[in-house]
């Protein structure tokens, strides 16, 4: 019988050689020992030893999938990046996730969300790298570590620990305005189809004529905010811990693609040393009436990945993935994210990590990399190094040449942001809680906050997280102070 007879595929090796049986391993008689030549079964074990990679660190547990990105407004004004030029469609990937979870945590968690898209320019991967809240608990990477060990496990006993994520928030009174959003309905979206995503960060547009410009980025959802109540979401946690991830696969399936809208804030470039607060401090948001939002583009995610491991897994998204006309600020949580977040890439997936598929570019690659674990393409040169008189590439410095950067100066410290006349940490929360959350959304934020300072909170603790809240806002504090009877 031909193969093309056959009803089902024959079974091979991984290098494509016919194996004689999927279920008997090769053996001295039916009851005899197993055989070392038998290298299928070797093979199976050995690979099944290896099949999972490290999770990640921060963001082990998330969902995603493939799309376009088009843009619907002209922008060119701003920034001279391909993928936002007029007319532009862009394919692009999206992988959202909680932050503090392990793989087989549950999806409704109260956590932070992670937003990362991925665009396949004609300049190479444009990453775009956030959260579902447009700040965030630091504003130093020193202190970013620190962070999510608080949220982590405890070293001695394997238990996530109330009192260790307190403890932190409380003795760094930046997080405020985070846990304040944290601890509101955001905190808890109904479905990654109905949260909104930001780039979080600010970032530096430069235009075709080299005007520069800042900008933070805002994805909108199309289908509405929507969240989960604590009650809700813990039972959920229960039934179904793979919530969210069912909910994005199973509404693309039946063709019922979720769409963002992206804007952007544009502040001026002269704008930012005389702004009332640092405009690159993360714990901080621009009030939209001061720079509104302009719209961008509309992404739409309508095609599921075909192997999870493989595109979704092993996506690699890192902010220093920046294509000309986009550039970093002097964020500096976003000037440490340049680093860790390709390192992390390197020792998860390993140094060729560009070559899997949902990280290749979809523009031609002329790099001098070489060599290096698990790399299954050529060099893209024959002589490996540069300036070369062999027809190497060389860089376009007429073209790209010119940096997306600032100019700075100073002494070398170990310092906070250099206070701007309204810098403080407990102002924008505070606005929060008073203007935006309406009667009822203060209740259940009172509510869900009483209710995990009573799990396991130690008392020093405790009452200095009533005072942050009453930092925050003290008719707030006082009714989260009464709930869990400190004075």
């Amino acid at each position: 019988m031909t193969q093309e007879a056959r009803q089902t595929p024959r079974t091979t090796d991984n290098a494509g050689i016919p194996v004689e049986s999927d279920e008997h391993s090769l053996t001295v008689s039916p009851d005899g020992p197993i055989l070392l030549q038998d290298h299928y079964l070797l093979e199976k074990m050995a690979h099944f030893n290896r099949e999972r990679i490290p999770e990640r660190v921060v963001h082990a547990k998330g969902a995603g999938a493939y799309g376009v990105f088009r843009v619907t407004n002209d922008v060119s004004q701003f920034t001279r990046a391909d993928l936002f030029q007029p007319g532009r469609t862009t394919a692009m990937l999206a992988r959202f996730s909680t932050v503090a979870g392990e793989q087989g945590s549950p999806d409704t968690w109260r956590d932070p969300r992670g937003f990362a898209l991925k665009f396949y320019t004609d300049h190479g991967n444009y990453d775009l790298v956030g959260n579902n809240t447009p700040i965030f608990f630091v504003r130093d990477p020193s202190k970013f570590q620190d962070f999510i060990r608080s949220q982590k496990r405890r070293p001695d006993n394997g238990l996530r620990d109330h009192d260790m994520q307190w403890d932190f928030w409380t003795l760094s009174p930046e997080s405020a305005h985070m846990v304040t959003w944290l601890m509101g309905d955001r905190g808890i979206p109904k479905s990654y189809r109905h949260m909104n995503g930001y780039g979080s960060h600010s970032y530096l547009w430069v235009n075709a004529g080299g005007e520069k410009f800042w900008v933070k980025y805002h994805v909108k959802t199309d289908q509405g905010i929507d969240f989960l109540t604590q009650a809700d979401a813990d039972r959920i946690a229960g039934e179904d811990p793979d919530y969210h991830r069912r909910d994005l696969y199973e509404s693309i399936a039946r063709g019922e693609a979720p769409t963002w809208t992206l804007h952007v804030q544009v502040m001026p470039f002269e704008d930012a040393p005389t702004y009332r607060f640092n405009p690159f401090d993360l714990t901080k948001v621009w009030p939209h009436g001061d720079y509104p939002l302009i719209e961008v583009g509309r992404m739409t995610l309508n095609e599921n990945p075909e192997d999870y491991f493989v595109h979704i897994e092993q996506a690699a998204f890192e902010p220093s993935n920046l294509v000309p006309g986009i550039g970093p600020s002097p964020d500096k949580m976003l000037l440490g994210r340049l680093f860790s977040y390709p390192d992390t890439h390197r020792y998860r997936i390993g140094p060729n990590y560009t070559q899997l598929p949902p990280n290749r570019p979809r523009s031609p690659v002329a790099s001098y990399a070489k060599d290096g674990p698990m790399r299954f393409e050529a060099a893209a040169v024959a002589r490996p190094y540069a300036p070369n008189s062999y027809g190497g590439p060389a860089a376009d410095t007429a073209g790209f040449g010119e940096p997306a950067g600032w100019a700075t100066a100073g002494e070398m410290v170990r310092a906070a942001y250099s206070l701007h006349s309204e810098d403080d940490d407990w102002g924008q929360p505070g606005t929060l809680v008073r203007e935006v959350l309406d009667d009822a959304a203060r209740d259940r934020l009172v509510s869900n906050v009483s209710g995990h300072l009573l799990d396991g909170v130690s008392g020093p603790v405790l009452e200095r997280a009533v005072q942050y809240w009453r930092a925050v806002d003290k008719g707030v504090g006082d009714r989260i102070a009464a709930a869990v009877a400190v004075g």
